[in-house]
Protein backbone atom coordinates (compact mmCIF):
# COMPACT_ATOMS: atom_id res chain seq x y z
CA UNK A 1 0.00 0.00 0.00
CA UNK A 2 2.51 2.43 0.69
CA UNK A 3 4.64 2.01 -2.43
CA UNK A 4 1.34 3.78 -4.22
CA UNK A 5 1.17 6.34 -2.06
CA UNK A 6 4.26 7.38 -1.02
CA UNK A 7 4.86 9.75 -4.64
CA UNK A 8 1.53 11.75 -3.13
CA UNK A 9 1.97 15.06 -1.60
CA UNK A 10 -0.67 15.75 -0.10
CA UNK A 11 -2.75 14.47 2.71
CA UNK A 12 -5.78 14.81 0.15
CA UNK A 13 -3.98 13.34 -2.60
CA UNK A 14 -2.95 10.47 -0.49
CA UNK A 15 -6.76 9.72 0.40
CA UNK A 16 -7.70 10.11 -2.93
CA UNK A 17 -5.68 7.31 -3.65
CA UNK A 18 -6.11 5.19 -1.39
CA UNK A 19 -10.36 5.82 -1.55
CA UNK A 20 -9.11 5.01 -5.79
CA UNK A 21 -7.52 1.65 -4.69
CA UNK A 22 -10.24 0.52 -2.19
CA UNK A 23 -13.37 1.39 -4.06
CA UNK A 24 -12.13 1.50 -7.57
CA UNK A 25 -13.46 3.74 -10.31
CA UNK A 26 -17.18 3.29 -11.75
CA UNK A 27 -15.81 0.52 -13.86
CA UNK A 28 -14.63 -1.68 -11.05
CA UNK A 29 -17.82 -0.86 -8.68
CA UNK A 30 -19.48 -2.75 -11.65
CA UNK A 31 -17.37 -5.17 -12.35
CA UNK A 32 -17.31 -6.01 -8.32
CA UNK A 33 -21.35 -5.86 -8.06
CA UNK A 34 -21.35 -8.27 -11.75
CA UNK A 35 -19.05 -10.38 -9.79
CA UNK A 36 -21.10 -10.65 -6.61
CA UNK A 37 -24.85 -11.04 -8.30
CA UNK A 38 -23.26 -14.06 -10.17
CA UNK A 39 -22.19 -15.49 -6.45
CA UNK A 40 -25.38 -14.81 -5.18
CA UNK A 41 -27.18 -16.04 -8.63
CA UNK A 42 -25.22 -19.45 -8.12
CA UNK A 43 -25.17 -20.11 -4.40
CA UNK A 44 -25.78 -23.29 -3.23
CA UNK A 45 -26.01 -25.52 0.08
CA UNK A 46 -23.01 -28.25 -0.32
CA UNK A 47 -23.01 -31.54 0.91
CA UNK A 48 -22.23 -31.87 4.25
CA UNK A 49 -22.20 -28.20 4.77
CA UNK A 50 -23.67 -26.98 8.34
CA UNK A 51 -26.68 -24.66 8.38
CA UNK A 52 -24.61 -22.53 10.38
CA UNK A 53 -21.79 -23.04 7.35
CA UNK A 54 -24.21 -22.32 4.64
CA UNK A 55 -25.49 -18.79 7.03
CA UNK A 56 -22.10 -17.42 6.80
CA UNK A 57 -21.45 -17.94 3.09
CA UNK A 58 -24.47 -16.48 2.18
CA UNK A 59 -24.71 -13.88 4.29
CA UNK A 60 -20.94 -12.75 3.44
CA UNK A 61 -22.48 -12.66 -0.26
CA UNK A 62 -25.32 -10.42 0.87
CA UNK A 63 -23.33 -8.14 2.79
CA UNK A 64 -20.84 -8.28 -0.32
CA UNK A 65 -23.69 -6.98 -2.54
CA UNK A 66 -25.54 -4.38 -0.49
CA UNK A 67 -21.87 -2.58 0.17
CA UNK A 68 -22.30 -2.18 -3.73
CA UNK A 69 -25.86 -0.70 -3.72
CA UNK A 70 -27.77 -3.49 -4.72
CA UNK A 71 -30.49 -4.59 -1.84
CA UNK A 72 -32.96 -7.51 -2.07
CA UNK A 73 -36.22 -7.56 -0.53
CA UNK A 74 -36.80 -10.09 2.81
CA UNK A 75 -39.13 -12.51 0.41
CA UNK A 76 -36.35 -12.59 -2.86
CA UNK A 77 -33.76 -13.32 0.44
CA UNK A 78 -36.19 -15.96 1.71
CA UNK A 79 -37.14 -17.55 -1.69
CA UNK A 80 -33.42 -17.68 -2.58
CA UNK A 81 -32.33 -19.59 0.85
CA UNK A 82 -34.97 -22.03 -0.04
CA UNK A 83 -34.09 -22.75 -3.31
CA UNK A 84 -30.23 -22.86 -2.68
CA UNK A 85 -31.29 -26.06 -0.20
CA UNK A 86 -31.02 -30.03 -1.11
CA UNK A 87 -33.89 -31.61 -1.78
CA UNK A 88 -33.74 -33.12 1.57
CA UNK A 89 -34.99 -29.78 2.88
CA UNK A 90 -38.35 -29.16 0.43
CA UNK A 91 -40.50 -30.63 2.97
CA UNK A 92 -39.33 -27.85 5.37
CA UNK A 93 -39.23 -24.87 2.86
CA UNK A 94 -42.64 -26.03 1.34
CA UNK A 95 -43.86 -25.78 5.05
CA UNK A 96 -42.44 -22.40 5.43
CA UNK A 97 -44.03 -20.79 2.47
CA UNK A 98 -47.11 -21.95 2.85
CA UNK A 99 -47.09 -20.58 7.00
CA UNK A 100 -44.52 -17.54 7.04
CA UNK A 101 -45.54 -14.50 5.92
CA UNK A 102 -41.62 -13.98 3.54
CA UNK A 103 -42.22 -10.22 3.15
CA UNK A 104 -41.83 -10.37 6.75
CA UNK A 105 -39.59 -13.13 7.86
CA UNK A 106 -35.82 -11.66 8.46
CA UNK A 107 -33.04 -13.29 7.26
CA UNK A 108 -31.51 -14.30 10.30
CA UNK A 109 -34.81 -15.46 11.66
CA UNK A 110 -35.14 -17.82 8.55
CA UNK A 111 -31.73 -18.78 9.22
CA UNK A 112 -32.49 -19.93 13.28
CA UNK A 113 -35.33 -21.53 12.32
CA UNK A 114 -33.31 -23.77 9.53
CA UNK A 115 -30.57 -24.71 12.22
CA UNK A 116 -33.25 -25.46 14.39
CA UNK A 117 -35.17 -27.95 12.22
CA UNK A 118 -31.27 -29.08 11.13
CA UNK A 119 -30.36 -29.84 15.14
CA UNK A 120 -33.85 -31.51 14.97
CA UNK A 121 -32.99 -33.98 12.28
CA UNK A 122 -29.47 -34.65 13.19
CA UNK A 123 -30.91 -35.55 16.74
CA UNK A 124 -33.75 -37.54 15.50
CA UNK A 125 -31.14 -39.43 13.28
CA UNK A 126 -28.92 -40.35 16.27
CA UNK A 127 -32.13 -41.90 18.07
CA UNK A 128 -32.13 -44.15 15.29
CA UNK A 129 -33.91 -45.30 12.00
CA UNK A 130 -37.51 -45.69 14.60
CA UNK A 131 -37.75 -42.18 14.62
CA UNK A 132 -36.53 -41.21 11.25
CA UNK A 133 -39.31 -41.80 9.43
CA UNK A 134 -41.69 -38.84 10.19
CA UNK A 135 -40.36 -36.80 7.58
CA UNK A 136 -41.40 -39.32 4.98
CA UNK A 137 -45.01 -39.30 6.91
CA UNK A 138 -45.27 -36.10 7.17
CA UNK A 139 -44.63 -36.14 3.20
CA UNK A 140 -47.04 -38.46 2.52
CA UNK A 141 -49.81 -37.07 4.73
CA UNK A 142 -49.33 -33.30 2.65
CA UNK A 143 -49.42 -35.32 -0.48
CA UNK A 144 -52.59 -37.74 0.63
CA UNK A 145 -54.50 -34.25 1.79
CA UNK A 146 -53.51 -32.44 -1.78
CA UNK A 147 -54.80 -35.34 -3.61
CA UNK A 148 -57.86 -35.54 -1.60
CA UNK A 149 -58.51 -31.89 -2.28
CA UNK A 150 -57.70 -32.26 -6.28
CA UNK A 151 -60.32 -35.38 -6.00
CA UNK A 152 -62.93 -33.02 -4.30
CA UNK A 153 -62.74 -30.00 -6.55
CA UNK A 154 -63.23 -32.38 -9.43
CA UNK A 155 -65.87 -33.86 -7.93
CA UNK A 156 -67.58 -30.77 -7.14
CA UNK A 157 -66.85 -29.01 -10.77
CA UNK A 158 -68.05 -32.40 -12.93
CA UNK A 159 -71.39 -32.68 -10.32
CA UNK A 160 -71.91 -29.11 -10.98
CA UNK A 161 -72.05 -29.75 -14.90
CA UNK A 162 -72.48 -33.46 -15.47
CA UNK A 163 -75.69 -35.79 -14.90
CA UNK A 164 -77.58 -36.29 -11.46
CA UNK A 165 -76.02 -39.82 -11.41
CA UNK A 166 -72.81 -38.39 -10.69
CA UNK A 167 -73.68 -36.26 -7.48
CA UNK A 168 -73.43 -39.25 -5.47
CA UNK A 169 -70.23 -39.21 -5.95
CA UNK A 170 -69.91 -35.96 -3.98
CA UNK A 171 -70.91 -37.88 -0.69
CA UNK A 172 -67.12 -39.59 -1.11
Amino acid sequence: MFSKIKTCATAKEIWEKMTQICKGNDETKENKLTVAQQKYESIKMKDGETMTEFDKRFSAVVIELTSLGKEYSNRELALKVMRALPREWDVKTMAMREFKDLNKLELHDLFANLKAYEFELETRAEAGPSTSQPTKALATTILNSALQALARLLINSATTSCPSSLRSLRNI
